[in-house]
């Protein structure tokens, strides 16, 4: 990231935090794996982890809205707007 497009975030701390849980919930799932445990289990506990990914994507899309794209519009960035639709985009998939 240059540093032109570094800016702060307004819920750093959020987005940190539930990452940190995430990443540990996933090494809990590859001892799961280790250990041979059922893959019914497994799949369950792989839908938390993706559920637990898309909230931060929504925290952090919700930042990004409220601050930089209202930032965006008031100086008349498109580039932003376009980053962001293909940001959206990629991330729906």
């Amino acid at each position: 990231m240059t540093e032109e497009h570094k800016h702060p975030h307004h819920d750093t701390k959020k987005v940190m935090d539930r990452m940190s849980r995430a990443i540990g919930h996933m090494e809990s799932i590859k001892k799961m794996i280790e250990e041979g445990r059922d893959c019914s289990e497994i799949l369950i506990q792989l839908s938390a982890v993706r559920s637990a990914i898309n909230n931060v994507g929504k925290i952090i899309l919700q930042d990004h809205v409220n601050h930089c794209v209202v930032d965006a519009v008031e100086t008349g960035d498109k580039k932003v707007l376009e980053n962001l639709n293909n940001a959206v985009d990629k991330f729906l998939k």
